[in-house]
């Protein structure tokens, strides 16, 4: 395997602010000095990396250095990180209120798909597009049948 150098296109206040957050965690668990394979810097960076490319993790862990099993654990806490720092929808309807927001976007899960370009055979071997009724009956009949 062959390592590179490579940018991310994040702002350096985010990584060290993410770095804090995963300092405090630390300190909150006891854990002791050096006993991490990454600092906090490092994790912190992992997670971005994580989140801005969508790289495999194992492929991930072996640029920095560490198992997969070390590169999930480390993603699982700083994502966990992250979202302790969410407002509760109270707080963040409140927020938009305040602010004038005319819209909120309650859940904005994004999903990189193309469904209606996509086609599947059904139980005739015929092509059919999703959403269509003879896609729909084979669905029906394939959910039936497991």
């Amino acid at each position: 395997m062959i390592g590179y150098r490579a940018m991310l296109d994040v702002p350096r206040k985010l990584v060290r602010h993410l770095a804090r957050l995963l300092a405090a965690q630390r300190r909150l668990l006891g854990t002791r000095r050096r006993t991490r394979a990454l600092t906090c810097y490092y994790q912190a960076l992992m997670v971005l990396v994580w989140f801005r490319k969508a790289q495999d993790t194992a492929l991930l862990g072996a640029g920095f250095g560490i198992s997969r099993a070390t590169a999930y654990r480390y993603i699982a806490e700083g994502v966990a990180v992250l979202a302790a720092q969410r407002p509760d929808l109270h707080d963040a309807l409140r927020r938009a209120a305040d602010d004038g927001w005319a819209f909120v976007i309650l859940d904005g899960k994004l999903f990189d798909c193309d469904r209606l370009a996509e086609t599947t055979a059904s139980i005739k071997g015929k092509r059919s597009t999703p959403g269509t009724r003879e896609s729909t009956a084979a669905s029906a009949r394939t959910s039936r049948r497991s």
